[in-house]
C-alpha cells in the first residue's frame, strides 16, 4: 500500500468570521497526479496556501509527506502562474532555475552541485539548450517549463502547480502535460486548475473544493458531478466526432 504523501483530517479555515473550508478530510498517496478543481472563491488557493504552510488551518491537522507543511517545505515545488513573474527581469533560464537552490548551500556562491542540480532539472525539461537564453526571450511554454525545473533543482518530491495552462496555447498545453505525466513516475503533483476537462485527461482523482472539499475519480465526472461544483449557472463545451462538420454542442446545466 503506498504511503500517503498529503493528509488532512478534520480541517477548516476562516478569514475572519467568513468561512471559507469546513470538514476537510483528505488523504492523497505519493507518486499520484490529482487535480484541484472548483468556482472562482470555493477554497482553491486557500487550500493550497494552507498545504504549503503560508496559512494554518483554524482547527484539524495537514501532514506533508509525514511533517507538518513548515517541515515539509523544502521538500514541497511550488510552481506559480508564471505571469506573477517580470519576464522583463534580466536574468537568463539558468539564473531562474538556479532560484530554486537557495538555501541549499552554506551561503556565498552557487555551488558546483547547485549548478549540476539546476542543469539537471533543464535537461529533465528539455530546456538545457536554453539555459543562456534570457527568460524574456521564451515562449510562454517555455517560461512555465523554467519555473518547473526551478521547483526540480530544489530537489523536491512533491509538486504543486496554480494553474499551469494559464497564458499558454493548446500545443503547449499537451506538451506540458506530456511532461507532468513523465514526472509523476517519481514525484506526487497537484494541479490546482479551473479547467476540469482538460485536467481529467491526465490525472487519476479530481479533489473538488467549494467549501467542503470532495475527491472523485476522474472516471465520475459526469454533467451532473460538474454542475454540483460550479452550480447550475454554467455552460460547457462538448466535444465529439461531430465537431469537425457541425461544430460544437452546447450543453446547459
Amino acid at each position: 500500500m503506498k504511503k500517503s504523501a498529503i493528509e488532512i483530517k478534520d480541517m477548516c479555515f476562516s478569514y475572519g468570521s467568513h468561512l471559507v473550508l469546513a470538514d476537510v478530510n483528505l488523504r492523497i498517496k505519493e507518486k499520484e497526479m490529482v487535480g484541484i478543481v472548483g468556482p472562482n472563491g470555493g477554497g482553491k488557493t486557500t487550500l493550497l496556501r494552507l498545504m504549503l504552510g503560508l496559512l494554518q488551518p483554524d482547527c484539524g491537522t495537514i501532514k506533508i509527506l509525514d511533517q507538518t507543511p513548515e517541515q515539509a517545505s523544502n521538500r514541497i515545488g511550488y510552481v506559480p502562474q508564471h505571469r506573477l513573474f517580470d519576464p522583463l527581469f534580466p536574468v537568463s533560464v539558468l539564473d531562474v532555475v538556479l532560484m530554486g537552490r537557495v538555501g541549499k548551500s552554506w551561503g556565498g556562491p552557487f555551488s558546483k552541485k547547485d549548478r549540476d542540480s539546476a542543469l539537471n532539472a533543464l535537461n529533465d525539461v528539455d530546456l538545457y539548450d536554453k539555459r543562456f537564453t534570457a527568460f524574456a526571450d521564451l515562449s510562454g511554454g517555455q517560461r512555465q517549463r523554467t519555473l518547473i525545473a526551478r521547483a526540480l533543482s530544489s530537489s523536491a518530491e512533491l509538486l504543486f502547480f496554480d494553474e499551469p495552462t494559464a497564458n499558454v496555447d493548446s500545443f503547449a498545453e499537451r506538451k506540458l502535460y506530456e511532461l507532468l505525466s513523465r514526472l509523476n513516475k517519481d514525484l506526487t503533483i497537484l494541479i490546482v486548475s479551473h479547467d476540469v476537462g482538460f485536467v481529467s485527461k491526465y490525472v487519476s482523482s479530481v479533489v473538488c473544493v467549494n467549501r467542503s472539499v470532495l475527491i472523485h475519480p476522474t472516471s465520475e465526472l459526469d454533467g451532473q458531478t460538474i454542475q454540483d461544483i460550479y452550480g447550475k449557472d454554467l455552460s460547457i463545451i462538448h466535444h465529439d466526432h461531430r465537431c469537425s462538420e457541425k461544430g460544437h454542442t452546447w450543453l446547459n446545466f
